[in-house]
């Protein structure tokens, strides 16, 4: 059994690592701003490539979670470090065309980013009992949060790194930051980060404690109760824990992807500093969550999460809107890292909510389904984001997430509920 607990480590442990390459979609908000005037691209074009990288991402989890529960997890990683190494290099090569950057970062990175992530959650609750899945699971999918801490200051060293001057037609100077360069620098270290540490990626042998046990989680007593995904679509629950994911995923989503603006009036030039903020608070939310959600039950945890998300949104908007205290760097980085940690608990709980509710036998398929929801809602968010700061009306976002999450709050009651009949 030791032995065993400690091959579960190196996957779960191989899967953080995997996932801290595959954050490269959080380092999106630095890099759009290194874009140069010069390209054309507005406010709503600048959130394309990640919108659509999302959605990909997502997408790409159906498929890849399927694969992983037929072929194993390693293949389905690894071809997922080469997707988005590819997609990486593409932008790189695609100049200021904003559909060259569509293709290779929005829609090769975004599923390689879908394959390598399907493929870290499932075999690693695997080789634990039932009582850690939370815990566990929020540890993998830590890594991809935590990403933006080292990839947020690297992309912005890259990005000035490779810094360009070219001479307008008028005489002036104009410095152009590396994106290009920067982006071919990701997919290369990227491909080879993922694909190593696919190779270590296992599932535990048919009969394993943590395969076959099931004990209690939370307050709720769960029973063995492993579905196909048909089964799975056509319960209710699974449609409202579908809405609440987009919820919850929208509201973090939309921060993230301009994660460096919120730190602007505060911090200036080290406005990048946000980002790797966010991306502990990220972190540490999965984890937190993961491990609180195993001892008071999912449903109450996602409760807290949203009624303290919308709480924090309200703030944001205060300091948007032009409190005082929206200058000052210490409030400011708070509110960030609470942003982070909100919406981070999100991603280990609802991997865990699919466990319990539909099994282990199909668990890739089945999140991966419940996943579209996260893309459904990377893809509307960031646009509207952008959309609505083009027309001349960017707090609007605020009044629009706090109302998303308050519709959030109050289903997971409805699904409580729904969970107690079970």
């Amino acid at each position: 059994m030791e032995k065993s607990m400690r091959t579960g480590w190196f996957v779960a442990l191989a899967g953080t690592g995997i996932n801290l390459a595959l954050g490269i979609l959080y380092a999106w908000s630095v890099i759009k701003n290194g874009i140069p005037d010069s390209w054309g691209w507005t406010n709503a074009d600048k959130a394309l490539p990640y919108s659509v990288a999302a959605f990909c991402f997502a997408l790409a989890m159906v498929p890849a979670g399927w694969l992983q529960d037929k072929i194993g997890p390693k293949k389905v990683a690894a071809s997922g470090g080469i997707l988005v190494g590819a997609g990486c290099i593409f932008a790189a090569f695609s100049g200021s065309s904003l559909l060259g950057f569509v293709i290779g970062f929005g829609v090769m990175a975004g599923m390689g980013i879908g394959f390598g992530y399907a493929s870290t959650t499932p075999p690693a609750v695997k080789w634990f009992p039932p009582e850690k899945t939370g815990l566990i699971a929020g540890i993998v999918v830590a890594g991809f949060g935590l990403a933006s801490v080292y990839i947020a200051p690297l992309a912005s060293i890259l990005l000035d790194a490779f810094q360009t001057t070219s001479v307008s037609a008028s005489g002036m100077h104009i410095a152009e930051k590396g994106v290009s360069n920067t982006m071919l620098v990701f997919g290369i270290a990227f491909t080879i980060v993922v694909v190593g540490l696919s190779q270590l990626l296992n599932n535990p042998p048919a009969g394993h404690l943590a395969a076959v046990t099931f004990a209690k989680t939370g307050a709720i007593a769960l029973k063995k109760n492993e579905m196909t995904w048909k089964q799975m679509i056509s319960t209710g629950q699974f449609w409202i824990m579908w809405l609440m994911y987009f919820g919850a995923a929208g509201a973090g989503l939309m921060f993230i992807s301009v994660a460096a603006d919120l730190g602007k009036k505060s911090l200036g030039e080290l406005a990048f500093i946000a980002v790797a903020v966010l991306a502990v608070g990220n972190a540490i939310g999965r984890i937190l969550a993961g491990s609180v959600s195993d001892k008071i039950g999912r449903q109450s945890t996602l409760l807290i999460v949203f009624i303290f998300q919308a709480i924090v949104v309200l703030l944001l908007y205060f300091a948007a809107a032009g409190a005082s205290w929206g200058a000052l760097w210490l409030p400011t980085l708070l509110l960030v890292i609470l942003i982070g940690a909100n919406y981070g608990a999100n991603l280990a709980i609802f991997p865990a909510l699919t466990k319990d509710y539909y099994g282990l036998k199909n668990f890739g398929l089945n999140y991966g389904l419940l996943f579209t929801s996260w893309g459904a809602s990377g893809l509307a968010m960031p646009w509207i984001n952008g959309l609505v700061k083009d027309m001349g009306k960017p707090h609007l976002a605020y009044w629009i997430i706090i109302a998303v999450l308050l519709i959030g709050a109050c289903l997971t009651f409805i699904s409580k509920g729904l969970a107690n009949k079970r």
